[in-house]
């Protein structure tokens, strides 16, 4: 059942999220992660050493167009009917935005490997296309949505920075080609990398963590001005930063620091949120894996953002052309790759758990969100985690191949144990349960509801 039926003694119209586009979205993004682990894994000389060459550029864009964007853009259809009470049911241009996004992705990903970049600028403007679909959707359906306005303008810039970074991309494809662009090549690429990671990936996350968090932890929500804050700093740090790159002006340091303001603003309401604590639901499992990975992601957040702010202060040297990649290792792996598989620990079970309440006639499912996960592979995953993010980042530092494959065969492994649990969960949208049992039977009262 799409998200925009209703049934007569279920939810209202658009509070299940739509089915299958989702699952489309997710699917891709596990894949590509998987690729870029292994790419990495096999043959980690090829990608050693300076990180500005084609097949890093590959792996990295698998990472954050792949598994980044693409799960963002998956969890914005289970997001928005759940937390930020929007509906967001499927339509043929968001299957056909689906479409662009995913082969434009490999389209990229494959020429930018065999550095046929007239091919990648083609690629990229297809990925953006997809990305102008989805933009206009959530924009339209964000303006009326009954949240907290700091929550949605921190949404509605990150799809802006969004189309400004897809555009970005698309010209420095174009540029390998025709060279019209002026400034320094490896600025013009530090200005799209910052304001695609931190202008929409971490703009998203920030506002849309601001509704999930509280969800996962569980903890009262943010509210009043003081939400404004993150979005503010962030947008004016990433759009300074993007102008005095570009320019290469004098200002790198000082837009970096407003930028490390919005994080500070961001984690000081996380702090507060794990001091205004909600009882936690009984049957929600010990320890909870969703919870440590966003502890372990947000650690690394601070991290990047320290090391960050030292690049951009520090004078160029060999030690800091080195940093570099550790830098991104530290902000797009260990920060928005690792909270990403935090918020889809909690996302997929509820969005499972939703589908096989509609699957019911919306009588109560046989299993709770909580006991959908299998353990075992949520507790693989996490330590390969733990030990994959900074066996990747010395490896890098060091450009010890050994290392780096260490911690790029950790990372696999975790991507395909995550892969297994998703998959595990998501089984429960297609089964259809039958009569629940007496010991699994519930009070009326509690039957529109997860526990």
């Amino acid at each position: 059942m799409q998200g925009s039926q209703r049934n007569a003694t279920g939810p209202k119209s658009g509070a299940i999220p739509t089915r299958i586009l989702p699952v489309l979205y997710f699917a891709f993004a596990h894949v590509a992660l998987a690729v870029a682990f292994a790419a990495v894994a096999f043959d980690p000389v090829a990608v050693a050493g300076f990180f500005y060459h084609a097949r890093i550029v590959a792996i990295v864009h698998l990472v954050t167009l792949g598994w980044i964007s693409g799960s963002i853009l998956g969890a914005v259809y289970i997001v928005g009917p759940l937390a930020l009470r929007m509906p967001m049911p499927a339509r043929r241009l968001d299957y056909w935005a689906w479409a662009f996004f995913t082969v434009g992705t490999m389209g990229m990903v494959s020429h930018f490997w065999t550095e046929s970049f007239s091919g990648m600028a083609w690629s990229a403007a297809m990925v953006v296309l997809g990305f102008v679909l989805v933009s206009i959707a959530v924009l339209r359906r964000l303006r009326v949505a009954p949240i907290n306005r700091a929550i949605k303008l921190h949404i509605a810039l990150a799809f802006l920075n969004l189309l400004g970074a897809g555009s970005m991309g698309t010209l420095l494809g174009f540029d390998k080609v025709f060279h019209f662009l002026p400034g320094y090549v490896l600025s013009n690429v530090y200005a799209h990398a910052h304001l695609a990671a931190v202008g929409w990936a971490l703009m998203m996350v920030v506002g849309v963590s601001y509704r999930m968090l509280p969800m996962v932890l569980p903890s009262a929500i943010p509210e009043g001005k003081s939400v404004y804050v993150s979005a503010v700093l962030l947008e004016i740090g990433v759009v300074g930063l993007f102008i005095a790159l570009t320019s290469r002006g004098g200002w790198v340091p000082f837009f970096a620091l407003v930028i490390a303001g919005g994080v500070a603003a961001f984690l000081g309401h996380v702090i507060w949120m794990t001091r205004h604590s909600r009882p936690a639901p009984a049957a929600r499992p010990r320890p909870d894996y969703a919870v440590w990975h966003a502890v372990q992601a947000l650690s690394y957040l601070a991290l990047a953002t320290v090391v960050g702010v030292g690049l951009a202060v520090a004078p160029l040297s060999e030690a800091t052309l080195r940093s570099v990649l550790p830098y991104g290792v530290f902000g797009l792996i260990g920060f928005l790759a690792q909270i990403v598989v935090g918020i889809e620990s909690r996302l997929l079970p509820l969005f499972a758990w939703y589908g096989a309440f509609a699957n019911s006639g919306f009588e109560r499912p046989l299993v709770s969100p909580h006991q959908m996960p299998n353990r075992a592979w949520q507790r693989l995953a996490f330590y390969l985690w733990v030990a994959g993010v900074p066996a990747l980042a010395a490896g890098f530092y060091f450009n010890v191949a050994p290392v780096l494959a260490t911690g790029a065969w950790c990372l696999l492994a975790a991507v395909v144990f995550g892969t297994l649990n998703s998959a595990w969960v998501l089984r429960h949208t297609i089964a259809r349960p039958g009569r629940p049992s007496a010991r699994n039977r519930t009070a009326p009262s509690e039957a529109s509801k997860p526990a």
